[in-house]
């Protein structure tokens, strides 16, 4: 895919009047961060906007987003630019230059502004006496219109690490241009509507009353699909618990396990909550619902999200691969299991860009090895007739169809289930073994799905 096909599809904001120096350099900042500490966005960005307001918010996630989606291209920008690389305590300026280079290339801030205000974050950023070289880098890239001066490579042109791009061309030869366009795009926003407060057209009615587009898909009764995002507090019932954000392939696996009434559930790798949510809003007369997860912080997100919709689980912090040591009375007594995996996450890069370049190759061995441990554990606890749903936001096949191969071989008792027909009518699916959702398929994450069944007479 092209440079100039992204920058097309980019969405571009106007800079917010309160951006300036200060912006730019916790931009420049979070990017370091994250691609020479190896943090994550998610660890990063809320240290540089929880004093900004929502229109600044936005404006340094969407530099620091832009930026790393086609990181190759502005880092060929900056060696380009430069003699040599900066280095110590200057290597940050470096990054200053790529967010130049992004309001020069794809976002709607005069040349002038944005050269201006960038060489004042140089400043900020301890580079006094490299501001002449940064004003004259920005300068020469508009003078000379070197966005023109195409980063060569397959790999480079589609802003992902050389290992992935060819993991993705070896199982995805005929869908692979469709997956590089949908990883290059901001990925769209779903709601999740809870019927027992109001129903799908009910709340559809009341965005077009606000002027906010959606639409909907048979597979996800409850799902809306917003033609473009929105503040999420500023939607109709927020507090009151009317919708959850929920992306809609993440919304498939409370339909794909069918809660039944009285059943007693398990939701592992359970954080942030969103599809235990789903399930006792499917099913409000569960005996029972165990939410766990090994993070205290992010259980604690689960009970916030829970308290807002109205909901109860029993949330437990521990690792879901070690049942011993969390909940030993109940070895063998679920009805039915989410075993949603830790996995490399390649199937939301468009919602968490930074994966691209936090995760390497060598990652997927030990995934595989972690999420092989936790479904083996989680299998010991699943009632003889009960079903497991193995889950990742994965499109990686070890992570996935292979997983599952292996685990099946391994498991005399244990059988693939179909899935219900109305969720493959949407999402059509090539692969035999699960379901494997590729990103923007019926505008969703990239998702995999496998529903196994444990043989009560084996």
């Amino acid at each position: 895919m092209s440079q100039e096909t992204s920058k097309q599809n980019v969405t571009k904001p106007k800079a917010s009047h309160l951006t300036g120096a200060k912006l730019r350099a916790n931009s420049a900042k979070a990017l370091f961060d994250i691609l020479e500490q190896g943090q994550s966005a998610r660890q990063v960005l809320p240290k540089y906007q929880h004093t900004l307001n929502q229109k600044d918010k936005a404006w340094l996630q969407h530099a620091v987003y832009g930026v790393l989606r086609e990181l190759p291209q502005y880092q060929h920008w900056v060696r380009t630019s430069l003699e040599k690389p900066l280095k110590g305590n200057k290597k940050v300026l470096e990054h200053l230059l790529m967010v130049g280079f992004y309001q020069l290339y794809a976002m709607r801030v005069a040349d002038h502004a944005a050269v201006s205000s960038t060489v004042e974050a140089a400043n900020i950023l301890g580079g006094q006496g490299l501001k002449g070289l940064v004003n004259a880098v920005l300068r020469r890239f508009v003078r000379d219109d070197l966005a023109q001066q195409k980063v060569t490579g397959d790999a480079a042109q589609a802003g992902l690490p050389k290992w992935l791009y060819k993991e993705l061309q070896k199982q995805y030869p005929e869908q692979l241009d469709d997956i590089l366009l949908a990883m290059q795009h901001t990925a769209p926003m779903w709601l999740r509507i809870n019927p027992h407060y109001v129903s799908v057209s009910q709340y559809q009615q009341m965005l077009n009353d606000r002027n906010i587009a959606s639409t909907t898909i048979d597979a996800l009764p409850h799902g809306l699909c917003l033609a473009t995002p929105a503040v999420v507090t500023e939607l109709p019932g927020y507090h009151a618990g009317w919708f959850a954000v929920q992306d809609g392939a993440a919304q498939l696996a409370a339909h794909i396990l069918q809660p039944a009434p009285g059943e007693r559930g398990l939701d592992a790798c359970a954080a942030p909550g969103g599809k235990t949510a789903h399930l006792l809003t499917l099913q409000s007369k569960l005996s029972q619902l165990v939410a766990i997860d090994n993070d205290t912080k992010r259980l604690e997100r689960v009970a916030e999200n829970l308290s807002r919709l109205g909901l109860e689980a029993t949330l437990i912090c521990a690792d879901a691969s070690h049942p011993e040591q969390w909940d030993d009375a109940a070895k063998g007594e679920y009805d039915f299991i989410l075993c949603d995996a830790p996995c490399s996450a390649t199937g939301v890069i468009r919602k968490h860009p930074d994966i691209r370049w936090l995760r390497k190759a060598s990652d997927i061995d030990q995934l595989v090895v972690t999420q092989q441990h936790i479904l083996t554990q989680l299998w010991q606890v699943l009632k003889p007739g009960g079903r497991l749903l193995y889950a990742t936001c994965s499109i990686l096949e070890a992570e996935n169809a292979a997983q599952v191969q292996a685990f099946l071989t391994a498991h005399s008792d244990a059988i693939l289930a179909p899935l219900p027909t109305e969720i493959l009518h949407d999402f059509a699916n090539s692969d035999a073994l699960g379901l494997q959702i590729t990103p923007n398929t019926a505008q969703c994450d990239g998702f995999y799905y496998a529903l196994l069944h444990k043989q009560s007479n084996v």
